[in-house]
């Protein structure tokens, strides 16, 4: 049985309406499904339960309970995705057939698959590319020999297949690693490095080209982030921009030379960087309405606990509170090293649990995930960087291996949707971790995950009414109902 057939559709709960401003949450389907993912067991993404709705007892300090109120709305909900890297292209070329089309409606199909809306891919080279490139010959300052004839051979045929999978409602972003090494002050792609002032005009016009040349291609480019993690100098591809930097390179040559492309309607996204920095960076840019004028929002990434801290959620939240207007998007992570014993650690899908859901809570707006799709070796990667993907490739053989990151993902993107707002979700013990969200036509979609190795009974709350719940351990769990 392939992942994709274990997916059964979402029970069809009728007589409901979206969420109402009346003070009295009522249940109108008087049941809710629980889908679970669980350690030890074979549950993956599976129909657990479904549950009928009962009067609420009196709350007890013995008992564990999840809170949710959909007359209390958030942030909108943009969307789930990961990135179509050259590295998840290539490997995809070398799947049979048969499983290319697994692979595609795995992901981006809502009915067989966890329906993806979102994707990153890179402006030319990345680490994981299998070598450094890039779109013009070496000098060439007025991009005469701009061609993007290199994606053409694998990245952009499986972006198109994506983008079909999903029904044309994937929302494709890109991001440059370097820019080209003769407008940079090392005249190295790699290692970090500057982009030369007497460049910035060009490389903006170079995002333009991209966006222009993906466009003649068949692939509509959403958005764009302005450098990936420009605080990083790395083996591979890399470029710093200190938070002036990016602050001037934005509203004096990008958001200029985009608008005078007649390109206003792509959204410009800052940072593309950790959570830890992201409060200086989004300060130095908001705070300058010449500069903030042309961001849609912030991205951010979740590398920050590398020396064995904490993730900070905390930040992010500040970010949406003194920025209600911007918008913040999750735009890459991945859980470990690559390590071919570790396909089935359990912790690489909590991983991505813990921070979805506190990303969500911080007033996150849609999450991407790093490479789709690597191969056997965690690649390829012209650095030898390996790391983890929530599906790989064996290429030797054809098959496709699950992780069980994919299913962690697939309990948010499979179940809320474009135009879903959060709502209030609220655990009464630490034990669990929980959002929630409601979708247009009235459903909620409640996640609980349990990082913990103690299972137990929780009581999921709405208003006066009530089911009661197993969480077991190890788990995550996506509760589906209607309220109004």
């Amino acid at each position: 049985m392939t992942p994709a057939s274990r997916f059964l559709p979402l029970l069809f709960l009728l007589g409901c309406r979206p969420p109402s401003a009346d003070a009295h949450v009522q249940i109108a389907a008087e049941r809710a499904v629980v889908y679970t993912t669980a350690e030890s067991t074979g549950l993956r993404l599976t129909p657990t339960d479904t549950l009928l709705f009962k009067p609420s007892e009196p709350t007890s300090e013995g008992k564990v309970y999840v809170f949710v109120d959909p007359r209390k709305t958030f942030q909108p909900f943009l969307g789930i995705g990961g990135a179509l890297t050259d590295a998840a292209a290539e490997t995809f070329a070398k799947l049979p057939a048969a499983r290319q089309d697994e692979l595609l409606q795995a992901y981006y199909s809502t009915d067989r698959g966890i329906g993806y809306t979102l994707g990153r891919t890179n402006i030319h080279s990345c680490d994981f590319s299998s070598e450094s490139y890039t779109y013009v010959n070496e000098g060439d300052k007025e991009l005469s020999s701009f061609s993007i004839a290199h994606d053409l051979r694998f990245r952009i045929p499986l972006i198109r297949r994506a983008m079909a999978t999903s029904g044309n409602r994937l929302k494709l972003f890109a991001s440059p690693w370097s820019p080209p090494a003769f407008m940079k002050d090392n005249n190295d792609m790699l290692h970090g490095g500057h982009l030369r002032p007497d460049f910035a005009r060009s490389w903006a016009l170079y995002f333009t080209k991209f966006i222009k040349s993906y466009r003649e291609a068949g692939v509509p480019v959403w958005g764009i982030t302005i450098q990936n993690e420009p605080m990083a100098t790395q083996t591979w591809e890399s470029c710093v921009y200190q938070a002036q930097d990016e602050r001037d390179f934005l509203k004096n040559h990008l958001g200029p030379v985009m608008l005078q492309q007649g390109l206003g309607d792509v959204n410009i996204i800052v940072w593309d960087h950790n959570r830890d920095l992201i409060i200086q960076r989004a300060q130095a840019i908001f705070d300058d309405p010449e500069a903030a004028k042309y961001v849609w929002g912030i991205g951010f990434h979740w590398y920050e606990d590398w020396s064995g801290g904490q993730q900070m959620y905390g930040n992010v939240a500040l970010v949406h509170r003194l920025y209600p207007h911007k918008h913040i998007l999750f735009t890459e992570g991945t859980p470990a090293s690559f390590d071919s014993t570790a396909y089935g650690r359990w912790g690489l899908g909590e991983a991505y649990g813990r921070s979805m859901i506190n990303d969500f809570n911080s007033g996150t707006e849609g999450w991407t995930d790093w490479n789709i799709l690597l191969d056997e070796r965690g690649g390829p990667n012209q650095v030898g960087n390996f790391c983890f993907a929530p599906i790989h490739a064996d290429t030797r053989t054809g098959k496709l291996i699950y992780t069980n990151s994919y299913y962690y993902i697939g309990h948010f993107s499979k179940f809320i949707r474009l135009g879903a707002r959060r709502i209030l979700a609220s655990p009464s013990r630490s034990m669990l971790l929980t959002t929630a969200f409601v979708n247009e036509d009235g459903t909620v979609a409640v996640v609980v995950m349990n990082p913990t190795p103690r299972g137990g009974p929780y009581s999921l709350a709405v208003g006066s009414m009530s089911v009661e719940i197993s969480s077991r351990p190890h788990s995550i769990q996506t509760v589906v109902f209607k309220a109004r």
